[in-house]
Protein backbone atom coordinates (compact mmCIF):
# COMPACT_ATOMS: atom_id res chain seq x y z
CA UNK A 1 0.00 0.00 0.00
CA UNK A 2 1.26 3.81 -0.53
CA UNK A 3 1.23 5.76 2.72
CA UNK A 4 0.32 9.33 1.67
CA UNK A 5 2.12 12.08 3.42
CA UNK A 6 -1.27 14.85 3.50
CA UNK A 7 -4.39 13.81 4.62
CA UNK A 8 -7.32 16.21 5.55
CA UNK A 9 -7.44 16.85 9.24
CA UNK A 10 -10.87 16.81 9.24
CA UNK A 11 -13.30 13.97 8.00
CA UNK A 12 -17.14 14.71 6.94
CA UNK A 13 -19.46 14.26 9.28
CA UNK A 14 -17.42 13.03 12.08
CA UNK A 15 -16.93 16.15 14.63
CA UNK A 16 -14.68 17.17 17.19
CA UNK A 17 -15.51 15.39 20.94
CA UNK A 18 -16.02 12.16 22.79
CA UNK A 19 -18.23 9.19 20.61
CA UNK A 20 -18.99 7.04 22.87
CA UNK A 21 -18.83 3.44 21.60
CA UNK A 22 -22.73 1.50 21.49
CA UNK A 23 -21.77 -2.21 22.28
CA UNK A 24 -25.04 -3.22 20.78
CA UNK A 25 -24.18 -2.44 17.22
CA UNK A 26 -20.27 -2.86 17.58
CA UNK A 27 -18.96 -6.20 17.20
CA UNK A 28 -15.32 -7.74 18.49
CA UNK A 29 -14.82 -10.81 16.24
CA UNK A 30 -11.60 -12.94 15.81
CA UNK A 31 -10.95 -16.02 13.52
CA UNK A 32 -8.06 -19.02 14.45
CA UNK A 33 -7.55 -22.14 12.75
CA UNK A 34 -8.10 -25.13 14.00
CA UNK A 35 -6.74 -28.57 13.86
CA UNK A 36 -4.77 -26.75 10.45
CA UNK A 37 -8.04 -27.45 8.72
CA UNK A 38 -10.65 -25.24 9.00
CA UNK A 39 -10.85 -21.95 11.06
CA UNK A 40 -12.86 -20.99 13.79
CA UNK A 41 -15.01 -18.06 14.52
CA UNK A 42 -15.75 -16.05 17.83
CA UNK A 43 -16.62 -12.50 19.31
CA UNK A 44 -16.00 -10.91 22.49
CA UNK A 45 -20.04 -9.55 23.74
CA UNK A 46 -18.92 -6.90 26.32
CA UNK A 47 -17.28 -3.91 25.22
CA UNK A 48 -17.07 -0.64 25.86
CA UNK A 49 -14.92 2.49 24.99
CA UNK A 50 -14.46 6.00 23.54
CA UNK A 51 -13.09 7.52 20.50
CA UNK A 52 -11.98 11.02 21.27
CA UNK A 53 -11.67 12.76 17.53
CA UNK A 54 -9.56 15.74 17.77
CA UNK A 55 -9.35 19.40 15.60
CA UNK A 56 -6.62 17.49 13.61
CA UNK A 57 -8.43 13.72 13.26
CA UNK A 58 -4.70 12.67 13.12
CA UNK A 59 -3.79 13.39 17.03
CA UNK A 60 -7.09 11.60 17.73
CA UNK A 61 -7.39 8.53 20.28
CA UNK A 62 -9.19 5.52 21.31
CA UNK A 63 -9.70 3.79 24.28
CA UNK A 64 -11.47 0.33 24.33
CA UNK A 65 -12.39 -2.34 27.15
CA UNK A 66 -13.32 -5.87 26.47
CA UNK A 67 -14.68 -8.50 29.09
CA UNK A 68 -12.79 -11.11 28.32
CA UNK A 69 -15.78 -13.60 30.19
CA UNK A 70 -18.14 -12.00 27.32
CA UNK A 71 -16.15 -14.38 24.83
CA UNK A 72 -18.84 -16.72 22.87
CA UNK A 73 -16.99 -19.34 20.16
CA UNK A 74 -20.73 -21.05 19.73
CA UNK A 75 -19.79 -23.36 22.19
CA UNK A 76 -20.11 -23.32 25.91
CA UNK A 77 -17.46 -25.93 26.31
CA UNK A 78 -15.24 -24.46 24.27
CA UNK A 79 -15.59 -21.03 25.35
CA UNK A 80 -15.33 -22.06 29.29
CA UNK A 81 -11.70 -23.10 28.24
CA UNK A 82 -10.87 -20.00 26.75
CA UNK A 83 -11.77 -18.28 30.04
CA UNK A 84 -9.77 -21.00 31.98
CA UNK A 85 -6.20 -20.31 32.85
CA UNK A 86 -4.84 -21.86 29.72
CA UNK A 87 -6.27 -18.86 28.10
CA UNK A 88 -7.58 -16.07 29.23
CA UNK A 89 -8.11 -16.88 32.90
CA UNK A 90 -10.87 -14.45 32.87
CA UNK A 91 -10.41 -14.51 37.04
CA UNK A 92 -7.20 -12.97 37.49
CA UNK A 93 -7.58 -10.88 33.85
CA UNK A 94 -11.14 -9.86 33.75
CA UNK A 95 -10.56 -7.58 31.02
CA UNK A 96 -8.66 -6.78 27.51
CA UNK A 97 -7.86 -3.16 27.37
CA UNK A 98 -6.63 -1.34 24.10
CA UNK A 99 -5.33 2.47 23.91
CA UNK A 100 -3.99 4.05 20.89
CA UNK A 101 -0.50 5.97 20.76
CA UNK A 102 -1.05 7.05 17.25
CA UNK A 103 -3.03 7.56 13.93
CA UNK A 104 -1.56 7.44 10.11
CA UNK A 105 -3.06 8.18 7.11
CA UNK A 106 -2.87 5.25 4.67
CA UNK A 107 -3.81 5.87 1.25
CA UNK A 108 -7.89 6.72 2.11
CA UNK A 109 -7.59 4.74 5.06
CA UNK A 110 -5.88 4.94 8.32
CA UNK A 111 -3.57 2.96 10.31
CA UNK A 112 -4.18 2.81 14.34
CA UNK A 113 -1.22 2.12 16.59
CA UNK A 114 -2.06 1.62 19.87
CA UNK A 115 -1.13 -0.55 23.02
CA UNK A 116 -3.46 -4.39 23.43
CA UNK A 117 -3.37 -5.96 26.80
CA UNK A 118 -4.55 -9.38 27.07
CA UNK A 119 -3.65 -11.42 30.23
CA UNK A 120 -1.54 -8.62 31.57
CA UNK A 121 0.79 -8.39 28.72
CA UNK A 122 0.82 -5.57 26.66
CA UNK A 123 1.96 -5.48 23.36
CA UNK A 124 1.85 -2.81 20.40
CA UNK A 125 -0.51 -3.36 17.67
CA UNK A 126 -1.29 -1.70 14.44
CA UNK A 127 -4.82 -1.69 12.85
CA UNK A 128 -5.71 -1.22 9.18
CA UNK A 129 -8.79 1.13 9.92
CA UNK A 130 -11.34 2.37 7.83
CA UNK A 131 -13.68 5.38 8.64
CA UNK A 132 -16.88 4.34 7.21
CA UNK A 133 -19.13 8.07 7.89
CA UNK A 134 -21.62 9.13 9.82
CA UNK A 135 -25.65 9.55 10.31
CA UNK A 136 -27.67 11.32 12.11
CA UNK A 137 -29.63 8.44 14.07
CA UNK A 138 -33.23 8.36 14.13
CA UNK A 139 -33.46 6.61 17.70
CA UNK A 140 -31.23 9.03 19.47
CA UNK A 141 -33.04 12.32 18.56
CA UNK A 142 -31.12 12.39 15.67
CA UNK A 143 -27.60 12.64 17.23
CA UNK A 144 -24.72 11.63 15.27
CA UNK A 145 -23.29 7.76 14.66
CA UNK A 146 -19.91 6.50 13.07
CA UNK A 147 -18.98 3.72 11.76
CA UNK A 148 -15.58 2.47 11.61
CA UNK A 149 -14.13 -0.79 10.35
CA UNK A 150 -10.57 -2.48 11.17
CA UNK A 151 -8.69 -5.82 11.46
CA UNK A 152 -5.25 -6.86 12.21
CA UNK A 153 -3.49 -10.05 12.89
CA UNK A 154 -1.03 -11.39 16.56
CA UNK A 155 0.38 -14.09 17.87
CA UNK A 156 -1.49 -15.30 20.85
CA UNK A 157 1.97 -16.79 21.89
CA UNK A 158 2.89 -12.66 22.71
CA UNK A 159 -0.22 -12.20 25.19
CA UNK A 160 0.62 -15.64 26.89
CA UNK A 161 -1.42 -17.71 25.26
CA UNK A 162 0.49 -20.85 24.08
CA UNK A 163 -1.92 -23.50 25.11
CA UNK A 164 -1.75 -26.29 22.56
CA UNK A 165 -1.85 -30.28 21.83
CA UNK A 166 0.04 -31.83 19.12
CA UNK A 167 -1.70 -33.15 16.55
CA UNK A 168 -0.83 -36.88 15.45
CA UNK A 169 -0.16 -36.07 11.50
CA UNK A 170 2.05 -33.12 12.23
CA UNK A 171 0.36 -29.10 13.11
CA UNK A 172 -1.06 -28.30 16.07
CA UNK A 173 -5.02 -27.77 17.51
CA UNK A 174 -4.98 -24.14 17.70
CA UNK A 175 -2.85 -22.13 15.62
CA UNK A 176 -0.59 -18.90 16.85
CA UNK A 177 -2.21 -16.39 14.53
CA UNK A 178 -5.09 -14.86 15.70
CA UNK A 179 -7.47 -12.46 12.90
CA UNK A 180 -9.04 -9.48 14.92
CA UNK A 181 -11.91 -8.40 13.25
CA UNK A 182 -14.04 -5.20 14.44
CA UNK A 183 -16.88 -3.50 13.24
CA UNK A 184 -17.36 -0.25 15.42
CA UNK A 185 -20.73 2.02 15.69
CA UNK A 186 -20.09 5.25 18.23
CA UNK A 187 -22.34 8.23 18.90
CA UNK A 188 -21.24 11.75 19.85
CA UNK A 189 -21.38 12.34 23.95
CA UNK A 190 -23.78 15.10 24.45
Amino acid sequence: MTVTTTQPSTLPGLSTGTWVIDPAHTEVGFVVRHMMVSKVKGRFAGVEGTITVAEDVLTSSVEATIDAASIDTRDVNRDGHLKSADFFEVEKYPTITFRSTGLRADGDDFVLDGDLTIRGTTRPVSLELEFNGTQPNPLAEGKPTAGFSAHTEISRKDFGLEWNVALETGGVLVADKIKILLEVEAGLAS
